[in-house]
C-alpha cells in the first residue's frame, strides 16, 4: 500500500473516529440501518468521485435491486412493481435518513413471492410438457414487462421450465441405445428439472435477510461505479482468500445439496490430501472442535458449517464422516495453511532447434496484504526469472490472459523487473494529488526479449504492466485489439474500526474506488484500455464485456506524462511488430477463430427460441455441425512442446494432482496459436549488445 493510500485511509479512519468531520456518531442499535449510515458517509467523504444522492441515483438504485433480485421477472407482479414505485424517488432521502421502508417492503414480498413460486413450480411440473406444440420464449427479460397477475406468471413459468428441459429431452431422444418411450423420457427429464429447482430453493432457503440486505447495498453502493463494492464479513474472507491465494483450514471445498455437506474437492497439498483423510463425494455430518461437544450440520447453513470446519493453523477440528460406501467414521483434522496453487505464477520452457524460451502464467497480482513478504505475485515471478535464467533462456512470455489485477504495488515490483529503474504508473486521488509510483531498484531480472500476452478480460494491475512495458517500448504487447479498460484503484476499508463501541458483531468492508491510475506518457487506461501492438482475433473480440459495457464507469482522460527514458534493448523492434502483424492477418487458423467468434456473437444475440422439438431439433442440429467444423480450432497443434522446470519436476513426482495439471497446462500450450506467435515474435527481436544501461532516448512530460 503507498503512502497517500495509508494517508487517506488514517485519515479516514482517525476522522471518523473522533468525529473531526462532523458531529455525526454511529451508535444506531439497528445494525442495517447503522450500516446504511456507515457506508454513505464513507461513500461521501473517500470516494474518487462522489455522486449526489438525489432522485436520478434514487432510481438507479430502484431498477438495479429489482433486477438483482429477480432478473427472469418470475417472482414479482406489476401490481408489486407499481406498489413499490412509491419509492422510486424516495431512497434517496431514506438513505439521509437511515430510513429502510424500501428495502423491508421489497423482501417481505420477495418471501412471500417465493413462497409461492415453490407451489407453481411443482404444479407445472406435475404435469407432462407437450414438446410438439408449437410455441417460443423470449429470453430477453431486460425488455420484458412483470406479467400482470399469478396465471400469466405461472406461464412464465411453464415456458422457462420448458425451455429448461427441452435440450435435455432432445439429447435423450437422440440415444440410439435408450428404449424408453418419449414419454418415459418426457417425465424424466421433467423430475431432472424438479431436482434442479429443489437445489435451488434450498439455497435459496438457506439465505438469511442479512443476505439480501447485502445485495440492497451494493445496488447502492454499485450506483458511484462498477467496482465498488460491499462485502458482507463472510464475504470479506472469501475476497481475502482469493487475493493471498491461501487460507487456514482442513483443505477441502464443500458443497450442500438436499441439506447435506459434501466433499467436491480435496485440495492438492492441504492436510486432508496429506494425510489421504477424505475423499470426494464423502458427507461431514458433525463437527466438533477439540474437547467440545460435536455440532449437527445436516441441514446447517453452508456459510455456517464452514465457519466451524475452518479455523487457526494448528489446531485440531473432529468431523463424523459418513463414506461414500456408507461407512460412518471421525476423522480428526489439524487445520494448517492451506495454498491456493493454481492462484499462483508457473512457469514452462520450450525448446526451438537450439533456443530455449520461457513462458510465465500470472492468474492475478496476489499478495498477502497482512504480510506482503511473505508470499506476492512480484517475487514469485522474479523466482521463475531466475529458474528460467538456469535453463538458457533466450526470450520470455508473460502471459497476463485473462488475468483481472490485484495488487497495485505488486505491479510496480513486478515491473521493475524488466527496466533498470523509473516510473512505473502514474495516480491520481481525489483533489488531484499526482503520485508517480517508480521501481527504484536498478537490478533488471530479466534484459532479453520480452512478449506480454493480453485479452479483454486482462484488467488493472494487467494493464497497468503492460502500459508499462508498451510505454518504454520493453516489450511488445501480443492480444486481443484492447485490453478491458478498468482504469481505477480500490481500497478495502474494514467497517469495524469505525464505530465506537460496536455490539452489532463483524459489520463487513467496502471496497471503494479512491483513485484513478494512469499510464507513464499520461493516457488513461480508463474505458480505452491498452491497444495491443500486435492485435489478434479471439472468441471476446464481438462481444461486450469491458469497462466500457459495465454500469457507470468513470470517463476517460488524462493527465501529464511522467519524465521516463525508452529502453534501447532492440535493434528491431518496430520491424519485429511489423512482420508479426503480417503473419497474423495471413493465419488460416486465427481466420477460422475470427469466424467462430462472430457465430458465438450471433448465438448471444439470439433471444428467441422455438419449444416444438423439431423445430428445435432442426435449429440445434444447424448448430451442432457448426460446433464440428469450429472444433477445428481445438484440434489445432503446434510443433512446440513444453516442460516443468527441474524443481517442479521433483513437485510432481509425490503430487499426482500437480502432475495432472502441468499435463494438462502444457497440452494446451501446444495447442495455443498466440503462444506459438509469440515465439515467433521472440525470434524476431533481435538485442542490442552495445545497450547503454538499458536505457536511451528520453521522453518527457
Amino acid at each position: 500500500m503507498n503512502k497517500n493510500l495509508v494517508y487517506l485511509c488514517l485519515l479516514l479512519l482517525v476522522s471518523v473516529a473522533s468525529c473531526s468531520f462532523t458531529n455525526k456518531s454511529f451508535e444506531n442499535p439497528d445494525k442495517d440501518k447503522l450500516l446504511i449510515d456507515l457506508i454513505s458517509y464513507v461513500l461521501d467523504r473517500a470516494h474518487y468521485n462522489p455522486k449526489d444522492i438525489n432522485d436520478q441515483f434514487s432510481q438507479k438504485v430502484f431498477d438495479n435491486f429489482i433486477e438483482t433480485i429477480d432478473p427472469t421477472k418470475r417472482y414479482f407482479l406489476n401490481s408489486d412493481i407499481e406498489e413499490f414505485n412509491k419509492y422510486r424517488l424516495e431512497i434517496d432521502d431514506q438513505i439521509k435518513n437511515t430510513d429502510i421502508s424500501f428495502f423491508n417492503l421489497v423482501h417481505d414480498r420477495l418471501n412471500q413471492r417465493m413462497n409461492e413460486a415453490k407451489k407453481i413450480y411443482q404444479e407445472v411440473l406435475d404435469k407432462p410438457f407437450n414438446f410438439t406444440k408449437s410455441e417460443s420464449i423470449n429470453i430477453d427479460y431486460k425488455n420484458q414487462e412483470f406479467v400482470s397477475n399469478k396465471k400469466a406468471l405461472k406461464e412464465r413459468w411453464r415456458l422457462q421450465l420448458k425451455y429448461a428441459s427441452i435440450d435435455d429431452y432432445g439429447d435423450k431422444l437422440d440415444d440410439k441405445e435408450s428404449k424408453k418411450s418419449k414419454k418415459e423420457i418426457e417425465k424424466e427429464v421433467r423430475l431432472s428439472t424438479k431436482e434442479t429447482l429443489d437445489e435451488f430453493f434450498d439455497f435459496v432457503d438457506d439465505l438469511n435477510r442479512k443476505d439480501w440486505f447485502s445485495q440492497y447495498i451494493n445496488s447502492i453502493v454499485e450506483g458511484f461505479d462498477p467496482h465498488t463494492f460491499y462485502f458482507a464479513p463472510q464475504d470479506k474472507e472469501r475476497f481475502d482468500m482469493r487475493m493471498s491465494g491461501q487460507f487456514e483450514g482442513i483443505g477441502a471445498r464443500l458443497v450442500k445439496r438436499r441439506g447435506q455437506i459434501k466433499i467436491t474437492e480435496v485440495i492438492s497439498g492441504g492436510p486432508v490430501w496429506r494425510g489421504n483423510l477424505l475423499q470426494v463425494g464423502d458427507e461431514i455430518t458433525k463437527v466438533a472442535q477439540e474437547k467440545e461437544e460435536a455440532v449437527n450440520v445436516v441441514g446447517m447453513r453452508l456459510d455456517d458449517a464452514v465457519k466451524l470446519i475452518k479455523g487457526p493453523k494448528g489446531t485440531k477440528v473432529i468431523l463424523t464422516v459418513k463414506r461414500v460406501n456408507g461407512l460412518i467414521e471421525e476423522v480428526a483434522v489439524v487445520r494448517d495453511v492451506v495454498v491456493l496453487e493454481e492462484s499462483y505464477a508457473k512457469s514452462a520452457k520450450v525448446n526451438d532447434g537450439n533456443k530455449t524460451y520461457g513462458i510465465i502464467n500470472l492468474p492475478s497480482f496476489y499478495a498477502n496484504f497482512k504480510d506482503y513478504d511473505q508470499k506476492n505475485a512480484a517475487a514469485d515471478v522474479k523466482e521463475e526469472i531466475i529458474r528460467l535464467k538456469k535453463q538458457g533462456m533466450d526470450g520470455l512470455i508473460l502471459d497476463l490472459r485473462d488475468n483481472g489485477g490485484g495488487s497495485l504495488k505488486t505491479v510496480v515490483d513486478m515491473a521493475g523487473l524488466f527496466i533498470e529503474d523509473g516510473p512505473i504508473v502514474q495516480v491520481l486521488s481525489t483533489g488531484n494529488r499526482k503520485k508517480i509510483h517508480e521501481d527504484k531498484d536498478e537490478r533488471i531480472f530479466w534484459d532479453g526479449p520480452l512478449v506480454v500476452m493480453v485479452n479483454e478480460l486482462s484488467a488493472s494491475a494487467s494493464e497497468i504492466l503492460a502500459a508499462a512495458m508498451q510505454d518504454y517500448k520493453r516489450g511488445i504487447v501480443l492480444g486481443s485489439k484492447q485490453t478491458f479498460g478498468k482504469g481505477t484503484v480500490q481500497n478495502v476499508l474494514e467497517l469495524d474500526g469505525l464505530v465506537r463501541n460496536n455490539e452489532h458483531g463483524k459489520l463487513g468492508a467496502l471496497k471503494l474506488t479512491i483513485q484513478k491510475f494512469y499510464r507513464i506518457n499520461g493516457g488513461s487506461t480508463q474505458l480505452e484500455g491498452v491497444k495491443s501492438d500486435i492485435p489478434v482475433v479471439d472468441q471476446y473480440s464481438y462481444i461486450d464485456i469491458g469497462e466500457r459495457d459495465q454500469n457507470n464507469p468513470l470517463p476517460w482522460d488524462k493527465i501529464s506524462a511522467a519524465y521516463y527514458d525508452i529502453w534501447d534493448g532492440y535493434i528491431d523492434y518496430d520491424k519485429t511488430i511489423e512482420k508479426s502483424r503480417k503473419r497474423m492477418a495471413n493465419n488460416p487458423q486465427l481466420k477460422l477463430i475470427d469466424e467462430n467468434a462472430k457465430w458465438i456473437k450471433k448465438q448471444r444475440d439470439q433471444k428467441v427460441y422455438s419449444l416444438q422439438i423439431d423445430v428445435y431439433n432442426k435449429e440445434t442440429e444447424q448448430k451442432k455441425k457448426k460446433l464440428e467444423y469450429f472444433d477445428k480450432i481445438y484440434k489445432y497443434q503446434t510443433d512446440l512442446s513444453f516442460q516443468s522446470l527441474p524443481y517442479e519436476l521433483d513437485l510432481i513426482k509425490k503430487d499426482s494432482i500437480l502432475k495432472m495439471r502441468r499435463e494438462r497446462w502444457h497440452k494446451s500450450l501446444g495447442k495455443d496459436v498466440y503462444i506459438e506467435e509469440a515465439i515467433e515474435v521472440l525470434k524476431d527481436l533481435q538485442m542490442n549488445n552495445v545497450r547503454k544501461n538499458g536505457l536511451a532516448s528520453s521522453v518527457k512530460g
